[in-house]
């Protein structure tokens, strides 16, 4: 039997897993339920576990039929969830506010239990897999964190495998290239100072507001005369905050803007950085105002190596 025709036996309790999961999502480090799931599932598969690590992280080991080549892979998910409001109305839909499996972490976790299921009951291989389920991948750093915790001193892997869905990918495809697959992921968020009043009398304030509107429209030359033509970034201001939308004629005394930066080499990551700076402080400057700029470099881009992704296409 195939891996294919097995895991479709499997199919309707795999996705009451999943389904279970994305009821009860939880945040980076938050994860206790989560795996408890895991590890009640592995515990009936018969297979040795190591839970907490990387705080709530938990790791299963799966000898082979047989070792004699000392090889060992990994395989790898997130379970974490994301703090936003979920709007389904499907019965499985999150019984918490403000939490979601917006990111399909639950789909991850069921299908890395679903191959501890074909693994576990085939042993068709000649080694050893571990099977990583990642706490915090949502902005905590929880991969560092296994690492940190001895990861690679406790389970050493020769390669790593790990995906992530795409629903823009028809059903029944998957996608894979060497070399830049995913682009680093930073936070910015940038302060600008400037002066209250009232709105009928702006010419006596420094409206936040205004500068930040100039600081949004100028952030995305950077992509258009700053990053070269044949390579690629994106720079995305998602969230504003200025005032107080029930006092309609109050110029603020501060607004932020919160985003996300994307690039595949740090020579970019680097430029836009120092652009992002140089206009935040100079249009800022310009409006009588003041602004910083917090740049957190989060995740570097997923970068795979070659023969590896020649193997998984």
């Amino acid at each position: 039997m195939s891996p294919v025709e097995y895991l479709r036996t499997q199919h309707a309790e795999l996705t009451a897993l999943r389904r279970d999961l994305h009821a009860h999502p939880e945040l980076g480090f938050e994860e206790h339920r989560t795996a408890e799931v895991v590890t009640n599932e592995l515990g009936r598969l018969g297979l040795e576990y190591h839970a907490g690590v990387g705080k709530t992280g938990v790791v299963a080991v799966i000898p082979g039929r047989r070792r004699d080549s000392g090889r060992a892979v990994g395989l790898r998910a997130d379970m974490d969830a994301l703090p936003m409001h979920e709007e389904n109305d499907f019965p499985h839909v999150s019984r918490f506010k403000g939490r979601m499996h917006g990111c399909g972490h639950d789909g991850h976790t069921a299908m890395l239990l679903g191959a501890a299921r074909y693994l576990a009951g085939t042993r068709r291989f000649d080694g050893t897999v571990y099977l990583i389920f990642q706490p915090g991948e949502e902005g905590f750093g929880g991969g560092k964190a296994m690492v940190d915790d001895g990861l690679f001193e406790r389970f050493p892997a020769d390669e790593i495998y790990a995906l992530h869905n795409w629903p823009a990918l028809p059903p029944g495809t998957i996608a894979v290239r060497p070399g830049p697959m995913m682009a680093a992921s930073d936070r910015i968020e940038i302060h600008i100072e400037g002066r209250g009043g009232h709105g009928a009398h702006p010419h006596m304030a420094v409206d936040p507001v205004l500068v930040a509107g100039h600081i949004i429209t100028a952030t995305q030359s950077i992509i258009a005369r700053n990053v070269s033509p044949i390579d690629t970034a994106v720079i995305s201001l998602c969230a504003m905050h200025a005032g107080n939308l029930a006092a309609m004629s109050v110029i603020p005394r501060d607004a932020r803007l919160v985003g996300t930066v994307r690039t595949f080499r740090p020579q970019t990551q680097d430029a836009i950085e120092r652009r992002l700076n140089e206009l935040v402080h100079s249009i800022a400057a310009a409006f009588g105002a003041s602004a910083t700029l917090k740049y957190e470099r989060a995740y570097p881009a997923t970068i795979n190596s070659e023969r590896e992704a020649e193997f998984a296409a």
